[in-house]
């Protein structure tokens, strides 16, 4: 059984890179044809695709975060992270690390974690 688990300051100040790490467990982050991603949610709104490391390490990221945005690894604690540079408050949201597997869609997910934005 796959489990993710997100990690990270609660609290970011405007114009600081907010950080959060996506520890994995149950299965490796080499193995083939999975992509490692992170999602996030604003309260009162959708979900929002944000960017994927793959087993190969490579990385793709949405097009409107793609400048603040940098998604890295450590293969060692097979672990993810995530680095969203410049936050404002509208980068308040609770975010989301899951496995996307070309077979089954997004089929792991973490329980989320809540970062605000805030002076």
């Amino acid at each position: 059984q796959v489990q993710l688990q997100e990690s990270g300051p609660g609290l970011v100040k405007p114009s600081q890179t907010l950080s959060l790490t996506c520890t994995v467990s149950g299965g490796s982050i080499t193995t083939n044809y999975n992509y490692w991603t992170w999602i996030r949610q604003p309260p009162g709104k959708g979900l929002e695709w944000i960017g994927y490391i793959a087993y190969s390490g490579s990385t793709h990221y949405t097009p409107s975060l793609k400048s603040r945005t940098y998604i890295s690894r450590d293969t060692s604690k097979n672990q993810f992270t995530l680095q969203l540079s410049s936050v404002t408050p509208e980068d308040t949201a609770v975010y989301y690390c899951t496995r996307d597997s070309l077979a089954l869609g997004m089929d792991y997910w973490g329980k989320g974690s809540l970062v605000t934005v805030s002076s």
